[in-house]
């Protein structure tokens, strides 16, 4: 069974990535924008979006993005989406997709009846126009 994206987010660079290496492991900084099109949301990733990647000396990655979409919610009106999305992984057996655990905050009463009450995974996906961020939402049902 094809499982179906509760929402799409479209990522797209937004200048140049800060990068440091120390004794005990590394910090990159990607700036982000983007374009979020689904059935409950519509609009975009404002281009303040920021994924912070944390390498530790064991070379595990801790992947920690944070970002605010602006759109309308399945009602027509005018809302945000604050995504916090966390994934991890040893950076010798990198794996794509790359999946991950978001977090939703919402000023959209529709959306925050969904997604504050839901559980949900992402999955990062290189796609031939670039990298798209998918949340699904956990099926309980399954086991």
């Amino acid at each position: 069974m094809e499982k179906k994206p509760v929402l799409d987010i479209k990522i797209e660079a937004n200048g140049p990535a800060v990068h440091m290496q120390g004794e005990n492991g590394e910090v990159l900084m990607i700036p982000f924008k983007g374009s979020v099109d689904s059935e409950i949301f519509k609009g975009i990733v404002e281009p303040c979006g920021v994924d912070t990647q944390v390498v530790n000396a064991a070379h595990v990655r801790h992947m920690s993005a944070r970002y605010m979409l602006t759109g309308t919610d399945a009602d027509g009106r005018a809302c945000h989406v604050y995504v916090e999305n966390n994934g991890w992984f040893d950076d010798l057996h990198k794996s794509m997709p790359f999946h991950t655990v978001p977090t939703f905050y919402t000023d959209s009463p529709k959306l925050a009846a969904y997604l504050h009450r839901n559980q949900f995974v992402g999955e990062g996906v290189d796609e031939a126009d670039g990298l798209h961020i998918y949340f699904y939402e956990i099926d309980h049902q399954e086991g």
